[in-house]
């Protein structure tokens, strides 16, 4: 965040003010420069959420079966993970991001899977209703309710309160 308050996505010059997915690549950020290497299994979980449009996609063409299924969900997972790097990397993170370390995240996946699938879907939750957070305050200072100053203060606020929640789980 700049010093001035206002902060901008790399890529398109984007307001995280302004565009949910400008918002939601700062967290990803954010979240993987307070130190991911402690907190890996989040970051890995946070990156599927952000990918899940893919994920859904995947998850549904799942056949019903005991083994192939395992097998199909640790695939559709590695590829959400895949989706939700390339979606991270469209900014900044892309030059810290190493193959190495996403190879890393995707040992780590496979390690781990139970656990971090278990977090994608509160992730989830939590991308949602930050979403849905986010276009109300955004739609309130469209429509005059607020000022640019508060908006901008209640989305800092919520940026806040998403990293946060992310590490309770």
């Amino acid at each position: 965040m700049s010093a001035d308050g206002a902060q901008d996505s790399a890529a398109d010059g984007s307001s995280i003010y302004d565009d949910f997915d400008s918002f939601l690549k700062v967290a990803i950020k954010e979240y993987y420069d307070q130190g991911w290497k402690q907190r890996r299994g989040n970051f890995i979980a946070l990156l599927i959420a952000s990918g899940q449009t893919s994920f859904a996609l995947a998850k549904d063409s799942v056949v019903d079966g005991t083994g192939t299924k395992k097998v199909a969900i640790g695939a559709a997972a590695v590829l959400a993970l895949r989706v939700g790097l390339r979606y991270a990397l469209g900014g900044p993170l892309g030059l810290v991001l190493t193959v190495a370390a996403s190879a890393s995240m995707v040992s780590y996946f496979f390690r781990n899977q139970k656990d971090i699938i278990r977090r994608v879907g509160v992730y989830k939750s939590l991308i949602k209703e930050s979403h849905d957070r986010h276009s109300e305050i955004v739609s309130g200072w469209r429509d005059s309710r607020y000022e640019e100053t508060e908006r901008n203060l209640m989305v800092d606020g919520l940026m806040k309160r998403f990293l946060e929640q992310v590490d309770e789980d």
